[in-house]
Order: C-alpha cells, then structure tokens, then sequence
C-alpha cells in the first residue's frame, strides 16, 4: 500500500448523510488520496465537496461488485462503507461478498464514523503499509 492510499466511499441511502458529513469534515485529508465510490454517493460527494471521485455504478447495480473485484485484483485500500444496520437490501448478497472480500484481501475497513476517524487519524494512513494477507489457497482446496 502506497503513501497515496485508494479508498473506496460507500453508504447505504439511510446512511448518505453521515458519510458526507465525515467527508465533508476530512475533506483536506481525502484530496491528497484516489477516491473512489458507487453511484449515488459519489455524486453526492463530488459535488457537495469538489472533491474528484471516481464513480462505479450504483450498489444495487453492480457497484459493491465493482469494488470487490478492485479488492481482489489490489486496486484499492480502504473501504469506508457506512452501512444501514436497520434497513433490509436487497442486494444484502453483495453487500456480503463486498465485506468478504475486504476480510480475505486485509483491507482496512470503516463501517461507522468512529472507526472512520480512527482510520484516518492513525498514522499508518499517511505511510506506505505492506499489509499481510492469508494464504488461503490450501483451506479451498480442502474443501472443494
């Protein structure tokens, strides 16, 4: 992971707010980063606050996939996704395999504010990060 991280910025709709709001608040420290959201949100947050943001689709429409696939392939770093806990999706699915993944790879991720700030505070965000990741090439094949 380079000096210059690429984060990925998600929320659920009930939950938009509060990531612009965090954005909003960060917004001096995201501009020296590669930015990086799906649909709604990324709109949402490059015009509220200039801040280039590389859009994908919506979640619902490929989106959390989109990431998940830049997850597995190293082309992000962080995932920020504020997440509704109180509204059934119905992509919960993806929204699944996008936490999976982040898991699998050691992706640092912020599902809430607090862990958001402490993200972005620790001084490993502004350093260059060799990340360690599980082989987990063996356990599949054990049971596939």
């Amino acid at each position: 992971m380079e000096k210059q991280k690429r984060i990925a910025l998600v929320a659920h709709d009930q939950r938009k707010e509060d990531l612009l709001g965090w954005v909003t608040y960060n917004a001096e420290v995201l501009t020296q980063h590669r930015l990086f959201a799906t649909g709604t949100t990324g709109k949402i947050i490059s015009e509220a606050c200039s801040l280039e943001v590389h859009r994908l689709k919506s979640g619902p429409l490929g989106g959390d996939q989109q990431l998940g696939a830049m997850i597995a392939n190293g082309e992000l770093d962080i995932l920020i996704f504020f997440w509704d806990p109180m509204t059934p999706h119905p992509h919960d699915v993806d929204v699944k395999a996008l936490l999976r993944m982040s898991v699998v790879y050691n992706l640092p991720v912020a599902c809430n504010r607090s862990t958001a700030d402490f993200l972005i505070s620790s001084r490993l965000f502004e350093e260059e990060y060799e990340a360690i990741i599980k082989d987990y090439t063996k356990q599949i094949g054990r049971q596939g």
